[in-house]
């Protein structure tokens, strides 16, 4: 199984120009003719693609150093040297571009849902030939010039997953069982913590022309945001939704203090995630003695947040998911009639669709996301 990798450090490198030829035509009858000296061709460049069967960075933890093919010499009878071939690195639908140095953002594939290439690195100018130094004065020339290097830079590659919403929750509350009934994906679920350990995509149909993607990301547990755990590594995954689903357990003891533990890790790792509309679920009202925790936590979210839509559910026992589907279809919906950030994933939906039947392996890549 190809691990989960949504980071990596790469070099890149774009190809030198070839240098310039001195030469002379030589003939039988022409034994002192003038420069023929082709030019060098020009070094290969660096370019990025976004390529929608792709779902994690592992290829490139892989392989850390990209360089483009250099330029050809130049040759005699003003022959030009040969263009140097292009480096094209494939990249996954949500990834940016850092510079290793300076930390800044040198571009970002999620800006524009119509650009799916990128020229990062130019190749190198291939260098003239002596043909092009000719004069009246100077007949002979016996110089040319060289290619110009390529140039090489040292990047930061970072992914988040394009989704319309995303699952947030602490662990074992649920969220995975969640998507496994909403959606198409198809997670490990299990009686215990920390089951999710990659985030988990799947598709929510809505009908024959519209379809959104949930996200599930490992658990969060308190002190995330400064490191603890396995949720703070995966929370800028969620930071480019349209919305939060916070999924909290009613059969747990801790439940009450659940959901502003959830937000101060929110908003301690901030990136906009507590600007986003969000729905409260509450799961597992089944189990023994959740029914009355529940009114409980209800009354305690609502007394600092009157207008947040809490729904009381069971996933297990399918009490009341169809109202908790109607209220993320609504979500969504209502976020993309007003053009909200983060809202607009059109051709990040697209992809993601066409990636399921273009490869068959990406559920090893990312799982649940090819189911």
């Amino acid at each position: 199984m190809i691990q989960f990798a949504d980071e990596a450090v790469i070099t890149v490198i774009s190809g030198k120009g070839g240098n310039g030829c001195v030469s002379f035509r030589r003939e039988k009858y022409i034994p002192n003719g003038g420069p023929n000296g082709g030019d060098g061709g020009r070094g290969g460049d660096i370019v990025f693609c976004v390529r929608r069967n792709l779902r994690t960075l592992a290829h490139l933890r892989h392989h850390q150093i990209f360089k483009a093919q250099n330029g050809g010499d130049g040759m005699s009878w003003n022959k030009f040297g040969r263009d140097g071939e292009d480096t094209v690195i494939p990249v996954p639908p949500g990834t940016t571009l850092r510079d290793l140095a300076t930390g800044e953002i040198v571009h970002d594939f999620t800006d524009s849902d119509e650009e799916t290439q990128f020229l990062f690195l130019k190749g190198g100018k291939g260098g003239w030939g002596n043909v092009h130094f000719k004069s009246s004065t100077n007949q002979a020339p016996r110089y040319a010039h060289k290619g110009k290097p390529g140039e090489e830079r040292q990047l930061k590659v970072e992914l988040s997953i394009m989704a319309d919403v995303g699952l947030v929750g602490f662990p074992n509350a649920g969220k995975s069982s969640l998507l496994d009934l909403f959606t198409n994906a198809r997670p490990k679920i299990a009686p215990y913590p920390f089951t999710t350990k990659v985030p988990n995509l799947g598709v929510l149909h809505v009908d024959e022309n519209n379809d959104i993607i949930i996200a599930d990301i490992p658990g969060i547990i308190e002190g995330a945001s400064e490191g603890a755990g396995l949720g703070i590594r995966f929370l800028k995954h969620i930071s480019r939704t349209a919305g939060l689903l916070f999924m909290i357990d009613c059969s747990d003891d801790s439940s009450l203090d659940a959901y502003p533990m959830l937000l101060k890790e929110l908003e301690s790792y901030g990136g906009g995630l507590m600007e986003k509309p969000r729905i409260v679920l509450l799961n597992k009202i089944d189990v023994e003695g959740a029914a009355e925790r529940v009114s409980q936590v209800e009354a305690r979210i609502r007394a600092a947040e009157p207008s947040v839509q809490i729904i009381a559910l069971s996933v297990m026992a399918r009490t009341n998911v169809n109202e908790a589907r109607l209220a993320i279809i609504d979500m969504v919906q209502k976020m993309e009639r007003t053009h909200a950030p983060g809202a607009n994933h059109a051709a990040a939906r697209s992809s993601f669709l066409a990636s399921r039947s273009v490869d068959d392996s990406m559920d090893e890549q990312f799982p649940g996301a090819a189911q």
